[in-house]
């Protein structure tokens, strides 16, 4: 499926075009769904831990890697941290693309 040429974000592969923003958006609320649960796992082990959680930020890094107990552990902490990686990725490309369509620069520079 080929179209014109590449948009303001949107990033040409193989002859494609590949939108950068709807994916970082898809990996970032794949990431929200992730911290949910481990957020709702926190604040049932007890309030403190679920304050701790949400309030200080890297603590969630040693909860899930310490106290975080789930049938689907590896799934859900793979799941947050490296659709927080690729949404981040896609957001700076994408974000990239958006300046230079708003600077007038031809696309590819």
């Amino acid at each position: 499926m080929r179209r014109g040429p590449p948009q303001s974000s949107d990033r040409a592969i193989c002859g494609l075009t590949v939108p950068l923003l709807p994916l970082a958006a898809l990996f970032g609320i794949v990431t929200l769904v992730c911290a949910v649960l481990l957020l709702v796992h926190a604040f049932r082990r007890s309030v403190g831990t679920g304050m701790m959680v949400l309030l200080i930020p890297c603590y969630i890094l040693f909860y899930a890697f310490s106290q975080f107990e789930h049938p689907r552990k590896n799934l859900i902490l793979a799941g947050f941290f490296g659709c927080s990686v690729l949404a981040a990725v896609f957001l700076g490309l994408g974000a990239h693309g958006l300046s230079q369509l708003m600077t007038g620069l031809p696309p590819g520079y």
